[in-house]
């Protein structure tokens, strides 16, 4: 079976209401459709590559080629990995997690989107929530880190929500115009302090060689 080759394949993150998870090709196209409709007010743009500014069927390959790209070039130095999340069996949006040399530095990074439909129901916090839980607990991770830009309002909800701290600014060129994006850290110890979130986590053991992580 395929899994037996890409064990990542076999890997879910499950919360109360949510499930994470690659998808099949099935669900791709369901996310890459989403992604088309818009995630955000075209009148801002939340992320660092404006990857949402293109025409939507620009916008739908590009997630699928997204997708592909991060796992044809998996490396367990240095990867990213992107989870389809699912609420209610609906596909609803990407919560990634990444690392470079994680069995040394234990410290990852987030980033995520949601439809614009699917926006403003919490499920941002519980997603976010879920890839925490992968990382401290089951990673072994000792930081995490995520920034938003200072317009990015429901974004920073999330992260002082989970207990996040400040940890800096940066000056970034976005549409041809400077905006300041806001660094943001997590200690496993604000991350325990701050868990409200049961979630379980399937099909791990045979992934952590991928992860950079020793599975002895």
């Amino acid at each position: 079976m395929l899994v037996d080759h890409f064990p990542l394949l076999g890997l879910r993150l499950s919360t109360p209401r949510l499930e994470l998870r690659l998808p099949s090709p099935q669900e791709l196209a369901a996310l890459a459709e989403l992604a088309a409709e818009g995630v955000h007010d075209p009148e801002v743009m939340p992320f660092l590559v404006p990857w949402t500014d293109r025409p939507p069927a620009e916008v739908a390959r590009g997630v699928i080629q997204h997708h592909w790209l991060n796992l044809g070039g998996w490396e367990p130095r240095e990867w990213s990995l992107n989870l389809t999340v699912f609420h209610a069996g609906v596909v609803v949006g990407v919560q990634s997690i990444s690392a470079r040399d994680l069995a040394i530095t234990r410290e990852v990074s987030t980033g995520s989107w949601l439809g614009r439909r699917h926006q403003g129901q919490g499920i941002g916090t519980e997603m976010r929530a879920a890839v925490l839980h992968l990382a401290f607990a089951g990673l072994d991770a000792e930081e995490a880190t995520s920034s938003a830009f200072a317009d990015n309002h429901a974004s920073q909800a999330v992260s002082r929500k989970l207990g996040y701290r400040f940890d800096g600014l940066e000056r970034r060129v976005i549409r041809g115009a400077m905006v300041v994006d806001g660094r943001l850290r997590l200690s496993r110890a604000d991350w325990d302090r701050h868990r409200t979130t049961p979630v379980t986590i399937e099909g791990l053991p045979p992934c952590l060689p991928l992860l950079g992580i020793s599975s002895e």
